[in-house]
């Protein structure tokens, strides 16, 4: 089945200023950062226990996630590739790209009692290239294809000649062994982790020339597909995206936040050039993994606002009985945003406007009870031509109910 991720990198390339294709994928790859949290919050948990899902439970929702075909990219780590890619063929049929971490730099290890995200990164691969193609060593060319195609490569840049040199060239022996067996690889630059590495006011631009450097000398080969980083700004991304609008550019998603952190984040990195974001934990941890990879979709693809998604979400997670982290209010509220695995880096605020916040819509039902914003509205949604659905044409409230039906139709 053609690719979703293969269309509209084609797409972006043949129109690189014009197309607005938005590519989505969700980073499933926290066991090799997080581990045992990884999997995230347990719904069977008790008042006051912290408790985690089992690698079985979040296969499972791996498994969900792909079938519901709301992503283009599904990232893992190699262990959980080689079951869901090779032994359970579930992308075979599917219009989702799997891909699989490349490399672990010692900055993403974050092991209860450890110091290692807070020290300088270090360079590291547990999974080797084979492992993650054919799920074994010295894999034959025609098993070349079994497994996930794809990897992510990490590179943590800490303005340190010794540690950056390091870093540039195991990126350089991985680009090498890539291209001889023919592995395709997007790369992720994480903010530096050493505290004040470099000033706050120069961290934007440090960032945009490390990724520009790094790649001036790489030929169309080994080029990586697409980036992964924080989001700095609309400054910082419209003179990225204007240096080379063939570097397709995409935001990492950082710590949970709240439900408008990630929407608002997707929809300004997009408006400045981003076309590429890859949410983990702010899927990973959300209420319903589904509804919320719906609504970021839907913002992806230009269909709804942040604020609306927002509204929206909280409609579905009322239909289906889930009781929210956050009333409607305080998840319509945009918090610090740290943007890396560790837990430190640069915050990225962006302050709401008062339409943005929805203080002067004609939905006015904004108390604790009322927080779907229905208003209790039975309004039939019409906005539909020739089939599809037509949010420009609806009011916030109709989207709501529209969504809410959405979900009535798929979960019963």
């Amino acid at each position: 089945m053609q690719k979703t991720l293969e269309t509209k990198l084609a797409r972006l390339h043949a129109d690189p200023r014009g197309c607005k294709d938005f590519i989505l994928a969700d980073a499933k790859d926290a066991d090799m950062a997080l581990a045992i949290g990884a999997p995230g919050r347990s719904p069977e948990a008790h008042s006051g226990e912290l408790r985690y899902r089992s690698l079985a439970e979040f296969r499972d929702i791996i498994t969900q996630i792909v079938e519901a075909k709301l992503v283009d990219i599904m990232l893992m780590a190699a262990s959980t590739s080689e079951v869901l890619t090779i032994h359970k063929r579930l992308f075979d049929n599917s219009p989702v790209t799997p891909a699989a971490r490349a490399n672990d730099t010692t900055d993403i290890h974050i092991i209860r009692g450890s110091k290692y995200p807070t020290s300088p990164s270090l360079p590291f691969r547990t999974a080797t290239l084979d492992h993650i193609q054919c799920g074994h060593l010295d894999c034959k060319p025609e098993e070349r294809r079994l497994g996930a195609n794809l990897g992510l490569y990490s590179i943590t840049f800490n303005n340190d000649t010794e540690l950056d040199r390091a870093a540039l060239e195991e990126y350089k022996q991985f680009r090498l062994e890539a291209e001889r067996k023919g592995f395709r690889h997007f790369l992720e630059v994480f903010d530096p982790n050493r505290p004040e590495a470099v000033q706050a006011s120069q961290l934007p631009g440090f960032i945009n020339d490390a990724i520009v450097r790094t790649l001036g000398g790489v030929t169309s080969s080994g080029r990586p597909l697409f980036l992964k980083m924080v989001y700095h700004g609309p400054q910082a991304m419209e003179e990225l995206v204007h240096y080379d609008p063939h570097l397709v550019v995409g935001i990492l998603g950082g710590s949970a936040g709240t439900t408008y952190d990630a929407f608002k984040l997707l929809s300004e990195a997009k408006k400045y050039g981003a076309r590429v974001a890859l949410f983990g934990r702010k899927i990973n941890n959300a209420e319903n993994q589904l509804a919320f990879i719906r609504f970021l979709r839907l913002i992806a693809d230009g269909e709804i606002s942040a604020e609306e998604a927002v509204r929206a979400y909280h409609g579905v997670l009322q239909h289906l009985g889930i009781k929210p982290y956050r009333s409607l209010n305080d998840d319509m509220q945009l918090q610090t945003n740290v943007m890396n695995y560790g837990g430190n880096g640069v915050a990225i605020s962006l302050p709401p406007s008062a339409s943005e916040t929805g203080k002067s819509t004609a939905c006015a039902c904004r108390s604790a009870a009322q927080q779907a914003c229905a208003c209790h509205e039975k309004k039939s949604i019409q906005a539909e031509s020739n089939g599809k659905v037509e949010f420009a044409k609806m009011t916030a409230a109709q989207k709501v109910a529209y969504h809410k039906a959405h979900w009535d139709r798929i979960l019963g």
